[in-house]
């Protein structure tokens, strides 16, 4: 991860960068703009609250994100695990790179009970596992994004 994350920065000025959206600021708290290279904690993320104008404008921003200390998730987290996977869909549907560290592959990193009554979100996070399989790939992180967000 931190081998990765020195390769993408390349020596360019690492720092902080506020971006703002529908009257909020959203704090980017490593950045290297010139690379269009972010970094963020999951917690600063997911933990917070925040929503999908907020992860568009980071998709829109940085092409590539890298995420760390991403935790294996469960129902009792059901808001976390639910800005987790509107993350994921704004940075893919973007054509972002993603760079994670993670607790657990994708296919483990959410525990869910099928009779527990937020299953709706069971669902939904298997579209997010294989979204980041996917970007996980290396045709994917091969790729350029074709568009601008």
């Amino acid at each position: 991860f931190e081998e990765a994350w020195e390769s993408a920065v390349g020596g360019a000025k690492v720092g902080s960068k506020t971006l703002r959206t529908q009257g909020r600021n959203v704090l980017v708290p490593r950045c290297a703009e010139d690379k269009g290279v972010a970094r963020f904690s999951f917690w600063d993320l997911c933990g917070k609250s925040k929503g999908a104008a907020d992860y568009l404008l980071i998709a829109a921003a940085f092409p590539t994100v890298f995420l760390e200390d991403v935790p294996t998730l469960d129902m009792s987290q059901v808001n976390v695990v639910r800005r987790f996977i509107t993350l994921v869909d704004a940075l893919y549907e973007n054509e972002c790179k993603i760079v994670v560290r993670a607790a657990a592959r994708p296919d483990g990193l959410f525990q869910v009970d099928l009779e527990d009554k937020n299953r709706d979100e069971a669902f939904a996070f298997d579209r997010t596992r294989s979204r980041l399989e996917e970007m996980m790939s290396q045709e994917w992180l091969k790729r350029t994004r074709r568009k601008d967000p």
